[in-house]
């Protein structure tokens, strides 16, 4: 089996080498990696960073939108470019960390789950303490989430999704931003047989604004909107 690991990446450069270099070195179970950095038009020097590592290790590859187009744009391209019998999501940011791939991979490699998604309220090795009202947010949506899809995830928007070919063969994004999340979320419960979800608790370093963290409360009202149209109106 492959593993592609999909980096969006958007102005990433004080993190990305560090990023790219844990994903490089994780475990992924036995699969063969191939990680894909779709550098989403970065006006720093993030594109140059990935070209360097790509240079001198042949499992990674770059490719470039010409305009910054948000997250959602980002993985379109990097589904599109992957080639491994299971793709998974990584954020350049660092808020989530590679070591956790053996127990992301496992209910896949197991053969018990097509999906799994990674949850930060289920216990992983560490969270950053941070903003309170974010946390209510996040509860917020995936509880309408979960209304609205019949499926019991606890963390809707976290980064960590993983899914065998078979069920992203199935999958069209139209969102371009951080509407990705919900989206996606909606699409995949709507597949017939539901397909074999699990959850895996994540270690989470969370960044602050100043750090630069990029979502904003305009994203909060987008993914509800996404919630309501990607469940009610596929």
């Amino acid at each position: 089996m492959k593993l592609s690991v999909v980096m969006p990446c958007y102005n990433e450069a004080a993190t990305l080498e560090t990023a790219l270099m844990r994903v490089l070195a994780a475990d992924t179970g036995g699969m063969a990696l191939e990680a894909i950095v779709v550098d989403d038009g970065s006006r720093d020097d993030s594109a140059a960073i990935a070209d360097r590592i790509a240079a001198s290790d042949k499992r990674l590859r770059v490719v470039r939108q010409d305009r910054n187009q948000g997250k959602g744009a980002a993985l379109r391209r990097g589904f599109a470019e992957a080639t491994g019998d299971v793709v998974m999501v990584q954020d350049a940011d660092l808020e989530y960390d590679p070591a956790d791939y053996p127990r992301l991979l496992e209910p896949i490699t197991a053969g018990r789950a097509d999906v799994v998604y990674g949850s930060r309220f289920k216990g992983g090795n560490s969270t950053r303490v941070l903003y309170f009202w974010h946390s209510v947010g996040n509860n917020v949506l995936t509880l309408l989430s979960n209304m609205m899809t019949n499926i019991n995830l606890t963390d809707m928007e976290c980064c960590y999704k993983i899914m065998r070919r078979e069920v992203l063969e199935r999958i069209t994004i139209a969102e371009d931003r951080f509407g990705f999340e919900p989206e996606i979320t909606a699409r995949i419960a709507r597949i017939r047989p539901l397909p074999r979800i699990y959850e895996v608790g994540v270690s989470y370093a969370g960044r602050t604004y100043e750090e630069g963290k990029k979502i904003t409360w305009k994203d909060g009202i987008r993914a509800i909107y996404c919630i309501l149209r990607y469940n009610l109106f596929p």
